[in-house]
């Protein structure tokens, strides 16, 4: 690429005190893009054991290092660079991983839009390359996050739906700090504003413990939050037009309370599904209890995550447990506990016990299971 860039670069129409600096910008950005791009591949890599998206990011830091030629690098002039010594005191913060993959992924989409612009005036094909592949990137990072919740989703087995309480934020923070990885913000009673500005709060709050957030019923109110999905009723919009709404990376769970609501829940495209209610609870008043044979038959047919709800206590849960369930929903377990992060970790730890005896179970000889 070396000799091609040397024969059809526009180069001619700049003054020569201008070419240098032309050069040092590209060099500077090209390096930018491909170590934003090393990092959020190494997670992609290592992290998500993703080789799709390990593979995207490989792609694109080889095509940047083909538009890296020696001429841009000889260029370069690091002790002349007054922005070396520029810095922001978030970059010196990570708070967790999404916002270290966010800043990175910024980082590389402001990279190539640099690249695409003073490319224009190093090469005629070097806009239009840049431009391609910034819009790489904008599909990389709605697939990468997209990827995230989903693979957080299969390891989340506890899910917490919230009641009103003047201690949300202080019961959900506790929850979280037991291990809770999945929230549903739910208030049948509060106005739009007030729902959007504690969905928010509560967002930012589940993120920083690397948890999921989804809102009850309102999709709309799910996209103001930057919900990481939405949860939705029988009654509520079809799924179909939530996904419209929402585009294919975020999670849309919805509650079924029978094996026909199941399957199509399933035909629908839901993400998961919830299994319920198990018992009679004042959360579903009216609702007769869907009983633990619906769990049974729900750990046979479900082919997606699914989470038995509907009054579970720490006191009924090894019943749930018994009938078949791997991952539960509560409600009255945790937001009325007196010990919320207790109680989130005895539940977590009687799912990973499950867990693990059907592992064992799974490979014993069939005669002596």
């Amino acid at each position: 690429m070396g000799n091609q860039l040397s024969q059809n670069r526009p180069f001619s129409d700049l003054p020569p005190q201008m070419q240098p600096a032309v050069c040092r910008i590209l060099d500077a950005n090209l390096d930018r893009a491909r170590e934003g791009l090393r990092i959020v591949e190494e997670w992609c890599r290592f992290g998500l054991n993703s080789s799709h998206l390990s593979e995207a990011c490989k792609q694109m830091r080889q095509e940047l290092a083909r538009w890296h030629t020696p001429e841009l690098r000889a260029a370069r002039d690091t002790l002349g660079d007054v922005g070396t010594e520029l810095t922001h005191p978030q970059e010196e913060q990570r708070s967790s991983i999404g916002h270290l993959l966010q800043a990175n992924l910024c980082r590389v989409e402001e990279a190539l839009r640099v690249l695409e612009e003073y490319g224009k005036l190093y090469h005629p094909d070097m806009g239009a390359a840049f431009k391609r592949m910034r819009y790489e990137v904008y599909t990389l990072e709605s697939n990468l996050l997209g990827y995230e919740r989903h693979q957080k989703l299969l390891k989340s087995h506890l899910y917490l739906v919230t009641s009103p309480s003047e201690d949300l934020f202080e019961v959900v923070e506790a929850a979280l700090q037991g291990g809770l990885t999945l929230l549903q913000y739910r208030d049948k009673t509060a106005n739009d504003s007030d729902q959007i500005e504690l969905a928010r709060q509560l967002c930012q709050l589940c993120h920083r413990y690397e948890a999921l957030f989804i809102m009850n019923d309102r999709v709309d109110l799910a996209i103001a939050a930057d919900a990481d999905g939405v949860h939705l009723g029988q009654q509520d919009i079809p799924i179909a037009f939530a996904r419209q709404m929402l585009g294919p990376h975020r999670l849309i769970g919805l509650s079924t309370t029978n094996m026909n609501e199941m399957q199509r829940a399933l035909a629908e495209g839901a993400d998961y599904i919830g299994v319920g209610p198990v018992y009679e609870t004042p959360t579903k008043q009216g609702k007769t209890a869907a009983g633990l044979e619906y769990v049974r038959y729900a750990a046979q047919h479900a082919s997606i995550p699914w989470f038995a709800i509907g009054g579970i206590e720490p006191t009924n849960l090894n019943d749930v447990l018994m009938a078949g369930a791997e991952r539960i929903a509560v409600v009255r377990a945790i937001m009325q506990a007196e010990q919320p992060t207790l109680v989130t970790q005895y539940m977590l730890s009687q799912l990973s016990r499950m867990k693990t005896m059907r592992a064992y179970q799974a490979h014993l000889p069939q005669s002596n299971v």
